[in-house]
């Protein structure tokens, strides 16, 4: 598939580009989602906090944090909380919201998680899943690092079953959005890589059925507006 835009590049070079990307964009990431979401990504984050269940105490680790929305609501839960992220323009902005010293926010790689095997109760991602290099990898570090019983949420683009609306949705991501992001980021094509990313991402269906293949349970997908979104949820078995 002939790649067309500047910030997606596959194999080794993936992650250095989305941290170009993420860097060209941190200061204006909160708006620009907020507009381009219609203010419906926060509706999203609240379901993904809600299904991690957090009980008091619980250690949650949160990948791909960015600006820190899904922590940083973890935290208000009463759950113990890291956020991860490999840009450090992101994380800024994060450890600006910041009341206190939780949640915790770390640089690093989701591929490469610097905290030992079966170290939390819960492991989040908010849109970060189809950035990594190998998002198969990604899963089973995951895997990797929640405790037996723990539980895995995942939020992220989708691509919709009905025919009609994915067109409509792919149109909207080709067109809108590019143009959102000239307004307020003066960058189209940070914005236009959304599509592009998502071409190349399997989506729902396909990481339900990873999650199957590391022998995960519970696995659940959850469609938001019309598939348009998306939330993987799994369990670690006990």
């Amino acid at each position: 598939m002939r790649v067309s835009n500047a910030f997606y590049v596959p194999g080794e070079q993936r992650a250095e580009k989305v941290n170009d990307l993420f860097g060209t964009i941190a200061r204006r990431y909160d708006l620009i989602n907020d507009l381009q979401s219609f203010g419906l990504h926060r509706r999203w984050k609240r379901r993904v906090v809600d299904l991690a269940a957090v009980t008091p105490g619980a250690r949650a680790l949160d990948l791909c944090c960015g600006t820190g929305d899904l922590a940083l609501a973890l935290a208000r839960r009463g759950a113990s909380v890291t956020g991860l992220d490999f840009s450090a323009p992101m994380l800024a902005v994060a450890a600006r919201r910041r009341r206190g010293p939780n949640p915790e926010f770390r640089q690093g790689d989701a591929l490469q998680i610097p905290f030992p095997d079966h170290s939390f109760d819960i492991v989040t991602i908010g849109y970060g899943l189809r950035n990594l290099a190998d998002w198969k990898a990604g899963l089973a570090e995951m895997k990797r690092v929640a405790k037996p019983g723990g539980r895995i949420v995942i939020l992220e683009f989708g691509k919709p079953a009905n025919a009609l609306w994915r067109s409509l949705y792919f149109t909207h991501l080709k067109c809108s959005v590019p143009l959102t992001g000239w307004i307020f980021c003066g960058n189209a094509r940070a914005y236009a890589y959304i599509l592009e990313s998502l071409r190349h991402y399997p989506a729902q269906l396909a990481v339900a059925a990873q999650l199957r293949e590391i022998k995960l349970t519970g696995v659940r997908v959850i469609n938001l507006l019309g598939g348009a979104m998306a939330i993987n949820y799994a369990e670690k078995p006990g």
